[in-house]
């Protein structure tokens, strides 16, 4: 009976770990269904508890930093003007193909349309598309 309960309990910290997806929920799961492994073996509750907490404090400290350090390898932090790309942006002075200015952040930058045929008139939000130099591509709302 104690086997089953602790199986019930890994079995819902794993599935509460899709919810949070910091990892910790699974930790606790994997721990628990260890728990469970050792009381189906006929280990005493104290013994159940002792594997618990071990698995636990374990696999918390070693194996989730590991683990989120090879998940996250891939992601890479935009920086510069390369995090301006996607933002929303407004048109302080009309844009069109010879220029004009928008604001994004806070800050004045030079712009083009996207298109050159596009003409973004003041007040307009914009999306920024890329940085050419200190030129601001945008493109109007769809």
């Amino acid at each position: 009976m104690v086997a089953l309960l602790w199986l019930i309990a890994g079995v819902v910290l794993v599935a509460a770990e899709v919810i949070s997806g910091d990892l910790v929920l699974l930790m606790l799961g994997v721990a628990a269904l260890g728990a469970a492994g050792a009381s189906a073996l006929g280990a005493p509750l104290a013994v159940d508890a002792a594997v618990f907490a071990a698995l636990s404090l374990g696999l918390v400290a070693l194996a989730r930093p590991a683990l989120k350090r090879r998940l996250t390898r891939g992601a890479e932090l935009r920086t510069n003007a390369e995090a301006l790309i996607g933002k929303k942006a407004l048109v302080e002075s009309t844009v069109d193909s010879a220029g004009g200015l928008v604001l994004i952040d806070g800050q004045s930058w030079s712009a083009r349309p996207l298109g050159d045929d596009e003409v973004l008139g003041a007040g307009e939000t914009v999306t920024v598309m890329d940085i050419s130099g200190a030129t601001a591509v945008v493109s109007g709302e769809f």
